[in-house]
């Protein structure tokens, strides 16, 4: 649905992982959309408007299912703001003999479990006659098409993996859920702690910043429907390869 008419929506959106990109968008969308109550999830909230939620705890995504089940605002927007490239056991790898089983599973649970737990959780607040978008972080490294450098098996992986799965949720959304748009975007080089160890490899016009990064992701979003559900697509709104 075109954002014009989205910014008389009222209810509620999700904005999930505040690092990075997650508050700025967060922000940035309360502006485009001043009927949305968006609320900032994270693992520890800073303020009293946000909500506690840790993808990588059942016990939390089910907090989040019973909370927005006793919520009286419809819910319009979902948006996915998480994602590990790297940290104090896992580094991208250069060479397969770099690949440990552990980095394996841990870039998968967060980069492609993780999101498509998320659509589980809050699916019980979907109404079919409801227009919603759930939306999620992918990235192009995680484009089997377009891997021409290799490396970083896990994180590539993962992503790759989270587009299918993301992928095959539009598909039933489409059929239970109509008026639900899924989509995956890639936010282009982002000046964040993901990105900080290899950004020297980075021309300056091609890293963004949180606040540049994140309107272009919410232009792209906001002019997504139904009919284009399933599409995995670039900040400026190009389609990738899977």
């Amino acid at each position: 649905m075109p954002e014009s008419s989205q910014k008389s929506w009222s209810g509620r959106a999700l904005i999930v992982g505040a690092g990075g990109i997650g508050e700025v968008l967060a922000s940035q969308l309360a502006d485009r959309c001043p009927h949305l109550t968006v609320t900032l999830c994270r693992r520890k909230p800073k303020d009293a408007s946000d909500w506690p939620l840790d993808l990588e705890n059942s016990e939390s995504l089910s907090w989040l299912t019973q909370t927005l089940s006793n919520d009286h605002s419809p819910l319009r927007l979902v948006f996915n703001a998480t994602g590990r490239l790297h940290g104090p056991s896992l580094q991208p790898e250069k060479r397969l003999q770099h690949v440990q089983p552990d980095a394996l599973i841990e870039s998968f649970k967060i980069n492609a479990a993780a999101p498509l737990l998320l659509a589980k959780a809050i699916e019980p607040s979907l109404r079919r006659d409801q227009p919603f978008h759930y939306a999620s972080l992918s990235a192009r490294v995680g484009s089997i098409g377009d891997n021409r450098s290799g490396g970083w098996y896990a994180y590539r992986a993962a992503k790759a993996a989270q587009n299918m799965m993301l992928r095959t949720l539009s598909v039933e959304w489409a059929r239970r859920f109509p008026e639900a748009t899924v989509t995956l975007l890639h936010p282009g080089t982002t000046d964040t702690a993901l990105s900080k160890p290899f950004q020297s490899f980075v021309p300056a016009e091609k890293l963004f910043s949180p606040q540049r990064a994140a309107g272009h992701l919410l232009d792209v979003l906001l002019q997504q429907t139904p009919a284009q559900s399933g599409a995995f697509l670039a900040w400026d709104g190009q389609s990738i390869p899977w």
